[in-house]
């Protein structure tokens, strides 16, 4: 698949759709090298107290609204993600939260969770060229937009920290990959990277995915996630332009620090 038409696809698919499972054959040529594994999770949770779970309706409060991320809108969660975990499907039991962190699922031992989706708000600069003054490189640029898609869970007890040390397990038991089904389709995923974490809450976990596109090569998504006393917060970033491009696809910093300043 060439650049050009590579980022059309990608781009058009990008406007309805946010699971990884949509997005399969959007990728460029052989996309994407690995992200370096360099370092592990940040904060500890030897000292956390116990903590007592939220409802659904406290979640769905706790969550980004619009007009609180400067530069982005706020939309509700893509309706073709998975509703519930029975409908994310993975052949390995380890690699279960990494799956329900890519879906907005609650990872840990809960069903309570809430979730949205938070997208690069580029409308402000639309109309500035007319239409025959728009070139390849204009195309490609105005789908070069971020959706990362968020959800929250909480915990009783010490569920949270349990949640968050799943993600380390499963990071170090999934390196090699993992085959995930939802929505009726079918996703290989290559190779599973520890990264390193932005440090937002109490305790924060990094990782990426690189997932094959069918046969038009790899592409490398970023997720993380933050304990903020019993909730925990996942962040998956989708930039179909940026993986058009040869790169990867990563979580927009103030979209993370906003969420996790939201639940502190």
């Amino acid at each position: 698949m060439k650049r050009t038409s590579g980022a059309r696809l990608c781009a058009t698919a990008a406007v309805g759709a946010l699971s990884l499972v949509l997005i399969t054959g959007c990728s460029d040529e052989g996309s994407k090298k690995d992200s370096k594994d360099s370092s592990k999770d940040s904060g500890s949770s030897s000292s956390a107290p116990a903590g007592k779970a939220l409802t659904k309706a406290e979640l769905e409060k706790l969550l980004l609204a619009q007009g609180e991320v400067k530069g982005y809108k706020v939309d509700k969660a893509d309706a073709s993600l998975p509703a519930s975990k029975s409908a994310a499907k993975v052949d390995k039991a380890a690699c279960e939260p990494l799956v329900y962190a890519m879906s907005a699922l609650p990872p840990g031992d809960t069903e309570a969770g809430a979730k949205n989706t938070v997208t690069e708000d580029k409308s402000a600069q639309a109309g500035t060229k007319s239409p025959e003054d728009i070139s390849e490189s204009d195309l490609e640029d105005a789908f070069d937009v971020t959706a990362t898609l968020v959800g929250l869970s909480s915990y009783e007890g010490d569920g949270a920290q349990k949640t968050m040390k799943s993600f380390t397990d499963g990071v170090s038991a999934c390196s090699g990959g993992f085959t995930m089904t939802a929505g009726g389709e079918t996703q290989k995923i290559t190779k599973v990277t520890s990264t390193k974490a932005s440090g937002a809450g109490e305790e924060s976990s990094a990782f990426t995915v690189v997932a094959d596109m069918d046969g038009d090569g790899t592409a490398t998504f970023q997720v993380e996630v933050v304990r903020s006393g019993s909730t925990v917060a996942t962040f998956y970033g989708i930039n179909l332009g940026a993986l058009a491009k040869g790169g990867e696809s990563k979580v927009p910093a103030a979209v993370l620090q906003a969420q996790a300043a939201k639940l502190k």
